[in-house]
């Protein structure tokens, strides 16, 4: 197959991952390392290097989409990039030290770790829809004082949990269309976040993933910062993490332009699309489909690992 040949079909592969990575909120790493080591035989720090080019342009895309509608968490976000960041070039420099059996264990153990995740959180499971965790609106009557005591909706106060945060002023609100109010929040254990954010950019410069299953329940569940925030706080953490992995997989030589280019530019037409499609597909069918998809990939990957 010439380069010509190659580039269409990965090109079309990559605007396949783009969709599923959009209406799944995985992003398309998940599908992009799998098909290029194990349709195309690619070695996987190559497949790795493509893909974390891939996730930083679509995680760009949609993190100017969620800034400018206010939903991102500006301030959170630039606290926490220090410790993503770091954790990503940690996780870039660790993969050329690590073997390719190990690699391609840990990838197969992540995609069956967010297989589960994706089943616990199908829709109908504690509330959620399409993913995202449904929030109550605070009621009419909250006097002004609780309500910018309240983590988020449903939320005991985090009184004498919040200092770093209070000085810093993370604490902040978003209008949420479903409901149509403004939602104040108060960022409860930074230093838990930092860590957890330390972990995830390791996790996502060794394997090429932009770890929203992990950047996600840090924010929701440690730091209290509701599902629609975290989620779009997340994007664009993801995208700072790849860029910076990125640095030093170029540098090693691990991203061929020929490869990352049709995929960096499907990848990004097709979350694009896939945004467009979401609210006319069951996810329901969807998500089962794509569940079997990463045990059946996951177990190819483990099977590559101990084989």
């Amino acid at each position: 197959m010439g380069i010509a040949e190659l580039s269409l079909v990965l090109f079309g592969v990559s605007v396949l991952a783009g969709v599923l990575g959009s209406l799944l909120g995985l992003g398309g790493g998940f599908v992009i390392v799998p098909v290029l080591t194990l349709v195309f035989h690619l070695d996987i720090r190559l497949a790795i290097g493509t893909s974390i080019v891939a996730v930083a342009a679509t995680s760009s895309a949609g993190a100017a989409r969620n800034v400018s509608e206010s939903i991102t968490n500006l301030r959170v976000a630039t606290f926490l990039a220090l410790a993503t960041t770091i954790g990503a070039v940690t996780g870039a420099l660790l993969s050329g030290i690590f073997n390719t059996r190990l690699l391609f264990g840990l990838f197969g153990l992540v995609l069956g770790v967010s297989g589960l995740q994706m089943l616990r959180n199908a829709p109908g499971r504690h509330g959620s829809v399409g993913g995202l965790a449904k929030t109550a609106a605070p009621p009419d009557n909250a006097p002004v004082f609780a309500m910018a005591k309240v983590d988020s909706p449903g939320r005991a106060p985090t009184a004498g949990k919040a200092h770093l945060a209070d000085k810093l002023a993370l604490h902040s609100a978003y209008y949420d269309e479903a409901e149509g109010v403004e939602i104040p929040y108060v960022v409860a254990h930074t230093g838990l976040g930092m860590g957890l954010m330390y972990l995830a950019g390791t996790v996502s410069g060794l394997l090429g993933i932009g770890s929203g299953v992990l950047k996600v329940p840090a924010m929701d569940l440690a730091m209290h910062i509701p599902m629609k925030v975290s989620t779009a706080t997340s994007n664009l953490l993801i995208g700072l993490t790849a860029a910076a992995s990125a640095v030093v997989y170029f540098a090693r030589g691990d991203i061929d332009p020929l490869i990352a280019g049709p995929v960096a530019v499907g990848v990004l037409l097709g979350a694009t699309q896939g945004s467009k499609l979401l609210a006319g597909i069951r996810a329901d069918r969807l998500r089962t489909l794509f569940v079997t998809a990463l045990v059946v990939v996951a177990a190819q990957m483990l099977w590559k690992a101990i084989s």
